[in-house]
């Protein structure tokens, strides 16, 4: 299939008028929503090359800052996850109405550290729409063990074998969930993935991931 780029457009999401770039899908297809980790925005550069892939897949993107500008100075507020969650079921709640993508879009979401905790506790607590989860370096820890076992969607915890530490949270939290899990480890990659072709892995792993589970019915891979 010939990749297809459609570029972002500018975007406010409701009720807070946080900013945000959407793509939408082609048709048939589901939508990645992007929750970043602390510290960082919708301008994050991995998380925008990780989008441009799902694009080229066919797939929808919405990466979005979950704060406003004012709250991002709050370090309490960078690390809330449960507030985290509620704007990214914001964002969800958007894509899915007449405003956003319509309809009933498939959901994706992909988190980064704190985000991804952020990702599978809305996950967890708004199930109908999401589809998936991928999380690259994150914390799923962080959404809870009383939340985790109520993640429905398939979910993939991708970790570099150098980031240890965060590896073992991540399998302890895998051990957790009662869902389709799986950890993939990539070789040589410390926690930001800036090893020479270790993001490329990571990015190839969430594609096939997403693609396969929002867009199984039009063979996008």
């Amino acid at each position: 299939m010939e990749a297809v780029r459609r570029e972002p457009m500018e975007v406010s999401i409701p009720p807070f008028g946080l900013g945000g770039h959407y793509a939408p899908p082609e048709t048939g297809a589901g939508v990645v929503v992007f929750a970043h980790g602390s510290g960082s925005s919708r301008f994050s550069p991995r998380n925008r090359f990780v989008a441009d892939a799902l694009r080229e897949a066919g797939l929808g993107t919405l990466l979005f800052d979950l704060l406003r500008s004012e709250e991002a100075e709050d370090r309490h507020k960078v690390f809330d996850i449960p507030l985290l969650a509620q704007r990214l079921m914001n964002a969800t709640d958007w894509l899915t109405s007449p405003a956003g993508a319509g309809g009933a879009v498939p959901i994706g979401y992909f988190g980064a550290s704190t985000g991804a905790a952020a990702a599978l506790a809305a996950a967890a607590l708004h199930p109908d729409p999401v589809r998936a989860v991928v999380s690259r370096g994150g914390r799923p820890d962080l959404a809870g063990a009383e939340m985790l076992p109520h993640v429905c969607a398939p979910t993939l915890l991708i970790v570099g074998s150098l980031d240890r530490e965060v590896l073992e949270l991540n399998r302890t939290a895998a051990a957790h969930m009662r869902c389709e899990v799986e950890v993939r480890v990539v070789q040589g990659a410390s926690h930001l993935f800036e090893e020479p072709g270790t993001l490329d892995t990571a990015v190839a792993l969430a594609r096939d991931w997403f693609a396969t589970r929002l867009g199984e019915d039009r063979g996008l891979l």
